[in-house]
């Protein structure tokens, strides 16, 4: 293996690595996946929002969002009800165990990342996300379909949960 190759996976490493540390750190400081936290964050700063603003803001599928919401309505965290107007419609609230939640939650880095990210030029930005596009190319994972999201394992309604979560 060439210096450069070696030096190129460590890199790559060292993400995944940081990535499980912070997922495992949200789970043992507030019981959350780094998806219900992102959910969390949009209920906190929107107000009550549909579950398809969610859906879009977030990138991941209707069936996921699903999944996660069922689960923080489960523990509190949301309320969900029903549009009046249009029954197919559901709208979510955070409810005061949800916001609790987010106050003991440690920053994460995926929020490291976009506030560091946004200080770049934007010659800088595209210089990197080139170079990252790039590299999933050269490790196949080009056609994955994924969200938008820093989180350890597979996020999805069948895929068990980065915390451990079915």
């Amino acid at each position: 293996m060439s210096e450069r190759a070696r030096q190129a996976l460590i890199a790559l490493r060292q993400i995944q690595r940081r990535t499980e540390i912070d997922t495992r750190r949200l789970a043992q400081a507030v019981d959350l996946t780094p998806s219900q936290l992102i959910v969390l964050q949009i209920l906190e700063e929107r107000g009550e929002t549909s579950t398809g603003d969610i859906v879009k803001a977030t990138g991941l599928s209707h069936p996921t969002i699903t999944s996660l919401v069922d689960k923080m309505v489960a523990r509190e965290l949301v309320s969900r009800r029903r549009c009046d107007e249009d029954r197919r419609r559901v709208w979510l609230t955070l409810c005061e165990a949800g916001t609790a939640a987010l106050a003991g939650a440690p920053r994460s880095a995926q929020e490291t990342f976009e506030a560091r990210f946004s200080e770049l030029e934007s010659w800088e930005q595209a210089m990197v996300v080139s170079a990252l596009e790039r590299v999933a190319s050269l490790v196949g994972a080009e056609t994955l379909d994924v969200a938008p999201i820093l989180a350890a394992g597979a996020i999805g309604p069948n895929a068990p949960d980065p915390d451990g979560e079915a």
